[in-house]
């Protein structure tokens, strides 16, 4: 029984095809040429769905899709608990969520200013930090936000640190550690088992190699 897979478009999609291709679901199309979205599977009769990571989510909870493939970012940001399950560390794309702030410089007293695009889960470790801050939510180049005045420090993706050091900021706390992760849909689970499953194993297979 084929599968629907979602996947997060960019980074995440490039590096889940070989992984995906080693299961045996490859895209009947070349999407490093293609503007198309949605490819067929050269076997098995799979469809794979390319898109935003936050609608990756949306496409598995309302059932259009079985899997999806996104970043922990996503599904702490925008997922809840009742439309899918999340199954598998797939163990790439890793990174960290941190703070970070111009260097040497100390966070003020008071109401902290924080820019982000991941407005839940910074309002969320604050919260339990007790500290007030006014979250500003900003879409990409979180870095110069301190650097114009507009915050006080950042809430962002941390890889290298480079271009937090391009930028005269430094990383500070460490939120949580993000990888991508499969999540499944529900009903899915039930209908579509044995396929589901047996995905889910060759992936684990994979993985681990």
């Amino acid at each position: 029984m084929g599968l629907v897979i979602a996947l997060n478009k960019g980074r995440i999609f490039k590096e889940c095809l070989p992984l995906l291709a080693d299961c045996q679901i490859e895209p009947d199309g070349d999407p490093n040429v293609s503007r198309k979205l949605i490819f067929g599977s050269r076997t098995g009769g799979h469809k794979l769905i390319i898109t935003r990571s936050a609608d990756v989510l949306t496409y598995v909870e309302n059932g259009v899709a079985d899997i999806g493939i996104t970043g922990k970012d996503t599904i702490l940001e925008y997922g809840s608990t009742m439309g899918f399950y999340e199954m598998l560390d797939m163990g790439i794309g890793r990174c960290k969520m941190m703070t970070a702030g111009p260097v040497g410089v100390v966070e003020p007293e008071g109401v902290l200013r924080v820019a982000t695009k991941f407005v839940n889960i910074t309002r969320a470790y604050y919260q339990k930090r007790g500290r007030q801050v006014a979250v500003i939510k900003l879409s990409g180049a979180m870095e110069i936000a301190p650097l114009l005045g507009l915050s006080d420090t950042i809430v962002d993706i941390v890889d290298t640190g480079n271009t937090l050091k391009a930028n005269g900021l430094e990383a500070r706390d460490t939120l949580c550690d993000i990888s991508t992760r499969l999540i499944v849909n529900r009903a899915s689970m039930k209908t579509k088992f044995v396929a589901v499953q047996a995905l889910i194993q060759n992936l684990e297979r994979v993985v681990r190699l």
